[in-house]
């Protein structure tokens, strides 16, 4: 009942009111940032106000997540530049080739930042600021203007509270927290909500079998641009054949406009040194997506939004 009752969630009519969402991404690092962005274009109970880019050559990643939207044929969506902190290549530049942003029709903000904070400030409620890579630029809005958090919500793939990589037993220094601690640290310390997609219900999450051939034969533009970025991904010869990699952040995707299919925790959570996300009284509650209630209807969930037209709810 669970899946089914998500699944009309999620494939709903679009005169249904959707839920406003800002992605912040690192997309161009690991391929899970372009499966997230590809599920949220096909949820039509999902209205993607902004897309910053995240971490190291942000302006190259501008490029990579214009090129998707003009294949996804959703320019309407803006797009801001955000924090360059280093010039490490992308892992999908043999997708991106030499794509001009020139070309692009849709609107481009050189400072992603500042396009965040005003997006947060003009909205009419609370928005969920979904973060799927490190939390860099939101440590620079907050810095900018503290006065964002009484505007949103966090929800964001990050830490590792009792589980690690691969389902091990025992918490790892996650990447999105560890590549920048004191941003996390940073959000942390903010007074908004925080929801967490951790490694714990998000580290072994995988499609393979018909479902990843389905997504494979797909007919939808945005589904046709993952599947070229995952097969020219720099690490695609890593990953077994006929399944995707890691899926980690199509979870806290998910999580910005339901909850349903998993099991929600508030744990007190301070972060270490080594970038652990460590349950400490003394921390901060944070609103944790531990386990599955249904893994099942959520590969099902993603595997519509990924081969269903958003406006006619077929294939």
């Amino acid at each position: 009942m669970i899946s089914l009752l998500c699944l009309q969630a999620c494939l709903m009519s679009a005169a249904a009111t959707p839920v406003s969402v800002i992605l912040d991404t690192d997309i161009g690092d690991d391929i899970d940032d372009t499966w997230a962005l590809a599920m949220l274009l096909g949820c039509p109970n999902v209205d993607l106000k902004l897309i910053v880019t995240a971490s190291d050559d942000t302006p190259t990643k501008t490029r990579l997540v214009a090129k998707i939207l003009e294949r996804a044929g959703r320019t309407d969506i803006p797009i801001g530049t955000g924090v360059k902190n280093s010039d490490n290549p992308i892992n999908q530049k043999a997708w991106l080739g030499d794509y001009d942003l020139k070309s692009y029709k849709g609107k481009v903000y050189e400072d992603g930042v500042a396009k965040m904070i005003e997006a947060i400030k003009q909205s009419p409620g609370v928005i969920p600021l979904l973060v799927i890579g490190p939390q860099t630029n939101i440590k620079e809005a907050l810095r900018r203007d503290p006065e964002i958090a009484k505007k949103a919500r966090i929800v964001a793939m990050a830490g590792s509270v009792e589980i690690g990589y691969a389902g091990k037993q025992g918490r790892d220094p996650e990447w999105n927290v560890l590549k920048d601690v004191a941003a996390a640290r940073a959000v942390f310390a903010a007074p908004w909500e925080i929801t967490i997609a951790p490694l714990d219900s998000c580290g072994t999450l995988t499609l393979s079998g018909e479902r990843y051939a389905a997504v494979e034969a797909s007919s939808q533009a945005r589904t046709k641009a993952l599947v070229e970025n995952y097969r020219q991904w720099s690490n695609f010869d890593k990953h077994p054949k006929g399944s995707s990699s890691i899926l980690f952040d199509t979870v806290a995707a998910y999580l910005t406009f339901d909850e349903a299919l998993l099991n929600i925790k508030t744990v007190k959570l301070s972060i270490d040194d080594k970038g652990v996300t460590v349950p400490d009284e003394k921390g901060r509650p944070v609103r944790c997506a531990l386990n599955w209630k249904d893994r099942d209807g959520f590969e099902k969930l993603l595997v519509k939004t990924l081969t269903v037209d958003r406006k006619t709810g077929r294939e």
